[in-house]
């Protein structure tokens, strides 16, 4: 792709949902997006980027009053003008990440880390997940630690995004693994992904889980729709569950909706603000 101008719009997480920022994505169409972490400060935030319109100012306003009416503080939304490729200005915020015990998270143009054995390489594109947030740590931590234990012999992925999950399972010595996403570009994500990886995975176009059981089922989603599957998300565990994109506060009744559904309360990991809760059947 040619280098074009495009306009960033940069939110910090904390300022805005995922679900909104995506409805601003795909109300403004997007070229593409990612979600970015500053390795000094260790804030991350929502950053999205647009073909440069030729009435800039008309565009800026349009996009911080979507923005507003999404519940955006005037002081939390940044729009730049950028002369460089939109595919490429993401780059820049990267570097190597090391998680939990063993685990390095890095894209390509980027060198492992010498202490890390499970290295995954991963260059997300338009598709979430790249590690950063405090939802994703705490899953590939948790993801460690099973694996740890015991490979699993399936893993569902459930909302996979770029796969990153799934993948790192998967060097870790996950076998059979399946992900599931609503979205094209993460489908198609999860299979490019992998191949970096050499990784085998099969990867599906759905917003509901298979009708089949798996040792390890991982979703990194969102509150809401982790309460609207808790039925067939439950069923499809065979024994471990992770869940993530939860707030702290909505802990308690996620944990309800999964225990009625026959599975226990193991574990809850926090960091700022964001929670994972572990189940087993």
């Amino acid at each position: 792709m040619q280098n074009v101008t495009c306009v960033e719009l940069r939110i910090p997480v904390k300022a805005i949902a995922e679900e909104a920022f995506a409805q601003l994505k795909t109300a403004f169409d997007a070229l593409g997006g990612s979600e970015e972490s500053d390795v000094l400060t260790g804030k991350a935030a929502h950053v999205a980027w647009f073909e440069a319109s030729d009435n800039q100012e008309e565009q800026f306003l349009r996009l911080k009053t979507a923005a507003q009416v999404l519940g955006v503080n005037a002081q939390d939304i940044h729009i730049a003008t950028l002369d460089d490729n939109w595919a490429t200005a993401w780059q820049k915020h990267w570097t190597a990440m090391p998680i939990g015990k063993s685990l390095c998270v890095r894209p390509s143009f980027c060198d492992a880390l010498p202490d890390r054995s499970i290295d995954v390489v991963l260059d997300p594109g338009q598709a979430f997940g790249t590690g950063t947030h405090p939802t994703t740590y705490l899953c590939l931590e948790a993801i460690e630690d099973y694996c740890a234990k015991q490979c699993p012999q399936s893993l569902l992925d459930m909302g996979a995004g770029s796969g990153l999950l799934a993948i790192t399972a998967a060097k870790m010595g996950a076998q059979n693994i399946v992900c599931v996403d609503y979205d094209p570009l993460s489908v198609e994500a999860c299979e490019v992904n992998a191949s970096i990886n050499n990784i085998t995975l099969t990867s599906i176009l759905d917003d509901t889980p298979p009708n089949q059981t798996y040792e390890l089922v991982v979703a990194n989603i969102l509150y809401n729709p982790l309460m609207d599957m808790a039925k067939p998300l439950a069923a499809s565990v065979e024994r471990h569950l992770i869940l993530s994109g939860i707030l702290d506060t909505q802990v308690p009744s996620l944990i309800q909706a999964y225990t009625a559904h026959g599975l226990t309360h193991h574990n809850t990991r926090n960091k700022e603000g964001w929670a994972v809760v572990e189940f087993i059947r």
